[in-house]
């Protein structure tokens, strides 16, 4: 069990509360195998990595939500089998960044929240612990927006029940409420201690192999009836096509961003933690990664992008520049696919997503506002704290009209947080004050940097592409952002290597 208390000028929370002392055995035992599986081959070792994983599907089960459905959706529809490289490479250059996140929770035990205000810098602890809880609130909204309405589709292809007025408001409410009081129900589990942590993670895994099925067999069904080109879906998995134009442009970097929020870079370390790992779950938490966020996002995504692309390339108007599930769901009903695969498989897969994102956005809100608070999350303090998105479930009547005015501003504070939380985790993971022994070094270090290093040159340039095709802002805002944007990354840059530079000479921090 972590001590999540240390006292001491300057000193870090270490651990967190959820690991009681009765899983102390279970945790010691568990430990003490995986430093065994250490000497083992590679091969003997996936078997056994593969039972233990757990936080690497959570991210998975956060990312494959309403963002990454319409990207998906949107690339296939514009640009069919082509563009399949790009939701990988995305996730890969996150899945990067969040091992060596990884490396640096599980070999300190120190909360990410403590370590960047006292290595890299307070503001910087401050605006990613509020972003998050911004972006996550309103992200929330949209996400059941998305579930209310595939359920209706689905209820009104199979009943024909459309009510209207005021009575398809309550409707709508009603749904809200029944996703709001079951995502609750599971959320909860969280704090439950070792046995009520795993049962989550296992809700989840299982909601991102109920996704990934769903959309396997809308696949399957297209392959049987001859309207899947595997040909060029092999050639789409690889780099052979770049857009040129600004809307592939756009489309290419709309899924970079949906790839890993800023809300996810939060979530991580602390699910890590959670679980009461340590520097012997190291190799395992990388393998988590891997098998749990990297593979599954690429595959669902993937499915989804072979959809759109084998029914619904071409049959967009022009000037479109993204499609809804909900109305994805019609098309494939008049390509031919047929109602049930195109209302509740596919349904079933999208609704799904919505599901597992609201949940993990309950949680990480859970976290964030109980660093931001200094709260230890336990008990009923971190349960209502796990409600502070709860007033996105007005989304299903809200979003169609708040969505616009909110979306942008949201929007920029998050592509802004996002590279700067990446160069935050940069200097952490090279500050020798506070990885000590575990800080990489010689080649393995320099190979780290340049991995991270890609990884913020994609985040970053993602924001300034976004910024600059910023149509609603004047040529002057939007430069100007550019302009405050990389200052801050700059900036930070600097500090961090001026902090370390006085941590070398012996001079105060």
């Amino acid at each position: 069990m972590n001590d999540p208390k240390e006292t001491g000028p300057g000193a870090l929370a270490h651990g967190l509360p959820m690991v009681t002392a009765q899983d102390g055995d279970a945790l010691a035992q568990e430990k003490a195998e995986l430093a065994a599986l250490e000497q083992q081959p590679l091969g003997s070792r996936l078997s056994r990595y593969m039972s233990r994983t757990g936080p690497g599907w959570l991210q998975s089960a956060m990312t494959l939500g309403g963002g990454s459905a319409v990207a998906s959706l949107t690339m296939g529809a514009l640009y069919g089998y082509r563009l399949l490289w790009v939701q990988p490479l995305a996730m890969l250059l996150g899945v990067l960044m969040l091992s060596a996140v990884s490396h640096q929770s599980l070999s300190t035990g120190a909360r990410h929240y403590g370590a960047m205000k006292v290595y890299v810098h307070p503001v910087v602890a401050w605006a990613w612990a509020w972003c998050t809880l911004l972006a996550t609130l309103i992200w929330h909204f949209p996400q059941y927006a998305l579930a209310a309405g595939m359920l209706e589709d689905m209820i009104k292809t199979g009943t024909g029940f459309a009510p209207s007025g005021g009575m398809h408001t309550a409707y709508l409410l009603c749904m809200g409420l029944a996703i709001l009081v079951l995502s609750t129900a599971i959320t909860w589990n969280y704090g439950k201690g070792r046995r009520g942590i795993r049962l989550y993670e296992r809700g989840l895994k299982g909601l991102v192999w109920l996704i990934i099925l769903a959309f396997l067999a809308v696949i399957l069904h297209g392959t049987l009836a001859g309207r899947i080109a595997w040909g060029q879906v092999v050639k789409g998995c690889l780099p052979l096509y770049i857009p040129t134009d600004s809307r592939g442009a756009a489309t290419v970097l709309g899924a970079f961003g949906a790839a890993v929020g800023i809300n996810m870079t939060f979530l991580f370390p602390y699910t890590l933690l959670a679980r009461g790992w340590g520097r012997e779950h190291r190799t395992l938490a990388k393998f988590d990664l891997l098998s749990g966020m990297l593979i599954p996002y690429a595959i669902a995504t993937g499915l989804i992008v072979v959809a759109a692309a084998a029914t619904l390339h071409g049959t967009l108007p022009d000037g479109a520049k993204s499609i809804s599930p909900v109305a994805a769901a019609g098309m494939f009903t008049q390509a031919g696919m047929g109602e049930a695969f195109a209302h509740y498989v596919f349904g079933l897969g999208i609704l799904g997503m919505a599901l597992s994102t609201i949940t993990l956005h309950m949680l990480v809100n859970g976290f964030a506002l109980c660093e931001i608070l200094g709260i230890e999350p336990v008990g009923w303090k971190y349960r209502l704290a796990c409600l502070t998105p709860a007033p996105g479930v007005l989304g299903v009547v809200l979003w169609s009209r708040m969505g616009s005015w909110v979306a942008i501003p949201t929007s920029a504070a998050c592509a802004i947080m996002l590279p700067v939380a990446y160069i935050g985790f940069f200097c952490l993971h090279n500050r020798p004050d506070f990885l000590g022994a575990d800080m990489p070094r010689g080649r393995r270090r320099s190979a780290w940097n340049v991995a991270m290093l890609l990884a913020i040159v994609a985040a970053a340039a993602s924001t300034v592409y976004a910024f600059a095709n910023q149509g609603t802002w004047s040529p002057a805002m939007r430069w100007g952002m550019i302009f405050l944007f990389l200052a801050i990354c700059v900036g930070l840059f600097v500090a961090g290597l001026r902090r370390r530079a006085g941590a070398r000479t012996g001079r105060s921090l």
